[in-house]
């Protein structure tokens, strides 16, 4: 009888042994990684800016900044839609190195991640992954109005449409218009104007003395040396006075 009761109570202590083990060696669900691109995608209005995105490589960038289990300070889009983009000059971004079109997307990101009430009290001019703010080059200036955002870069105004994505990690805002950065699409400087150069003096040409008249030396004395031609007639002169006195 100890027997039959032993074996099943045997059974039900290896069964429960092995579900716990089973249950502590469970895979854990995979960690949720935003992707900026299906991001963009899902909103269905960003075509451009994806392009631009993947052309400069920054979306691959911001997917690896993304990947870390917890990042540091999280990141912040400003996504312009195809109307933005459309609202350009003709020609704008094809003028455009391909440096310039990696800074005018890096202008567009924020190392730090910044809810709408944040944008109220932020200190001016963010800094965006474009380069430093300090020379004026890349300025990016927020202020709001109730509950509108709006950002100045020196070249244009624009203001957040409304929040496309946001979690602990991410936050990707529409704006109405490109930031155009000023380093990129600013006025260009005039150039220094020339120097004067210096008047050239005109030499002051003296006129000819005519025959017969004195001659001068360079002094302006006047010369008393005889003119042959005189000299002759005045021999002449004298020779016939001497011959009728004769």
């Amino acid at each position: 009888m100890r027997k039959q009761l032993f074996f099943p109570f045997l059974f039900l202590v290896f069964f429960f042994l092995c579900t716990t083990t089973f249950a502590q060696i469970a895979p854990a669900p995979p960690l949720r990684r935003d992707n900026i691109t299906l991001i963009l995608e899902k909103g269905g209005q960003f075509t451009s800016f994806i392009r631009l995105l993947k052309s400069t490589q920054v979306a691959d960038q911001l997917n690896n900044q993304l990947s870390t289990p917890d990042p540091n300070d999280g990141l912040t889009i400003f996504a312009p839609s195809d109307n933005a983009f459309s609202a350009l000059s003709p020609g704008t971004l094809n003028s455009l190195s391909d440096e310039e079109k990696l800074q005018l997307v890096q202008f567009h990101v924020l190392p730090t991640l910044m809810s709408t009430s944040q944008f109220q009290t932020a200190s001016n001019p963010l800094r965006t992954q474009a380069g430093d703010i300090k020379s004026g080059k890349f300025p990016l200036n927020v202020t709001t109005s109730g509950n509108q955002v709006n950002i100045t870069t020196g070249v244009v105004n624009a203001t957040v449409a409304n929040t496309v994505f946001s979690d602990r990690r991410l936050a990707v805002y529409q704006v109405d218009q490109v930031l155009l950065p000023l380093q990129i699409f600013g006025p260009t400087p005039a150039p220094a104007p020339a120097p004067d150069k210096p008047e050239k003096d005109v030499p002051v040409s003296t006129p000819k003395a005519s025959k017969g008249a004195a001659d001068t030396d360079s002094s302006g004395a006047i010369s008393l040396k005889p003119h042959p031609m005189e000299m002759v007639s005045f021999g002449f002169a004298v020779f016939g006075a001497i011959f009728w006195s004769l």
